[in-house]
């Protein structure tokens, strides 16, 4: 691959970035990335891809992950730059001398920075949010959240021609494949005329369409597709097949021999029933961790759902926690306030 590859701009206008950010980001040299827990092909994709534009301008970057990068995104090659060690991003920021800049990636809520939420925001006064998501609990010193947005690797690359960086095929790579899973390979809502635009200006700087979609769809172990196999048998219809829920157990992952990143994607089955409005994917986690996913089609707003509980997202993708509950209860909780929103009284099951 010719990582040196420049990007030609044609015919994509630079909006409007906010000033404070773009200003910030020149005057700074030393910057920490941090995205979302379990992070997704947006995430990872998004902070890479700024990692090569901040290195562009002469910038130093550390990439901090809370844990190993998925191997379903094993083939990025900013995965070398992914950092779980918190003494090395210490040491880091001692380096700078203190003066760094954390910008937080497709997270608009601090909680989804996992469990060095406290220490990563702790490292400096300034702290930059990145995101396309509604947020239920705002933070950073400086905000640049767009709802209406693809993904987040979209917004980077509105950033990049604000700061006047000609993006290396490195950089188009992981912001392409930002794009791509974000949208479900432009299937979504969210994609929009200028995603598309963007997306081409990516190929014309030398990405393979075909090459990353064989990456990110075509690498199932058989562990993974055990466990798909034992989460597809869960799936129950409510509310005239329009809610299809499913869920996951600790026990299932230890069937299967699956990892917990495995199950990235699963929720998008339940979604492809041609009557489903909203698919639930309910995840049994640790101590008695319950997160929910949820996906909509049409006019449902799944992110209004999430705010209930205390959750967030956009339109189409949103998610929340429960904590002391198990799966029964809380598919309970979640179907009440689905059903309602769908206009059922009750959610009776349809198979």
């Amino acid at each position: 691959m010719l990582y040196s590859r420049k990007l030609p701009r044609r015919g994509i206008e630079v909006r409007r970035i906010p000033e404070t950010i773009t200003r910030s980001i020149y005057d700074t040299d030393h910057f920490v990335l941090v995205t979302h827990i379990h992070p997704d092909g947006d995430a990872l994709g998004s902070m890479f891809g700024l990692a090569d534009i901040l290195e562009c301008l002469g910038k130093k970057v550390f990439c901090f992950v809370e844990e190993p990068v998925s191997q379903l995104y094993a083939f990025l090659p900013g995965c070398v730059r992914a950092n779980t060690d918190l003494e090395a991003l210490h040491t880091f920021v001692r380096d700078a001398g203190g003066k760094v800049i954390v910008i937080a990636l497709d997270s608009g809520d601090d909680n989804r920075l996992g469990r060095h939420k406290d220490d990563l925001l702790a490292l400096t006064p300034c702290c930059i949010v990145i995101d396309h998501h509604k947020a239920h609990k705002e933070y950073g010193e400086h905000r640049w959240v767009e709802p209406t947005r693809s993904s987040t690797g979209e917004m980077v690359y509105e950033l990049a021609m604000a700061l006047g960086v000609e993006l290396t095929y490195t950089s188009a790579f992981h912001l392409y494949v930002a794009i791509c899973t974000d949208t479900g390979s432009f299937r979504y809502d969210s994609t929009h005329a200028r995603t598309l635009r963007i997306a081409s200006e990516l190929v014309e700087a030398g990405v393979n369409p075909a090459e990353i979609s064989s990456k990110i769809y075509d690498n199932f172990t058989v562990a993974r597709l055990k466990l798909l196999q034992l989460v597809l048998a869960t799936m129950t219809l409510y509310a005239s097949d329009q809610i299809a829920c499913i869920h996951v157990t600790r026990h299932m992952f230890t069937e299967s021999g699956a990892a917990p990143q495995d199950i990235e994607g699963f929720i998008d089955y339940p979604r492809s029933l041609q009557t489903v409005k909203v698919a639930v994917f309910i995840k049994e986690g640790q101590e008695g961790q319950v997160a929910v996913s949820l996906r909509a089609k049409g006019e449902c707003d799944v992110a209004e759902v999430a705010k209930l509980f205390n959750g967030g997202g956009h339109r189409n993708a949103a998610g929340f926690r429960f904590a002391g509950r198990n799966i029964d209860q809380v598919r309970g909780e979640v179907l009440d306030v689905l059903c309602k929103v769908l206009g059922n009284t009750q959610c009776g099951v349809a198979g």
